[in-house]
């Protein structure tokens, strides 16, 4: 079973620490992935850039509409995601816990669906 594991994070208070401490929480999450890939867990990972870079398109009545920048206003925005292989939700939750942006944030577990068809 796929689940995205998608970590959540305060962009003001990440950009306030130390580079130090911002390049340890990487390393982790970079040796996480090996270790997840040793294990075959592993899929994919990577952090993204921060909310005010978004571009959010949404279509209505066949009309694209786009706008720049977060649009929903929360304390927490989406600062990188894991895609990983586990058995089932209690292992892909265990995995979870062990990213390092779990100790700043929130880290939402979300099984991937399969669908068929697809390439």
């Amino acid at each position: 079973m796929k689940f995205i594991l998608l970590v959540h994070h305060d962009e003001t208070a990440f950009e306030k620490m130390n580079e130090e401490t911002k390049k340890g929480l990487l390393t982790e999450s970079i040796g996480l992935c090996h270790q997840l890939d040793a294990k075959g867990e592993y899929v994919h990972a990577s952090p993204v850039h921060p909310a005010a870079t978004a571009t959010l398109v949404r279509v209505r009545d066949g009309r694209s509409l786009v706008t720049d920048g977060p649009f929903i206003e929360t304390r927490e925005q989406m600062a990188g995601y894991f895609l990983i292989e586990a058995k089932d939700r209690e292992e892909a939750v265990a995995i979870a816990g062990r990213v390092p942006g779990a100790r700043i944030g929130t880290v939402e577990v979300r099984q991937v669906r399969e669908i068929t068809g697809l390439p």
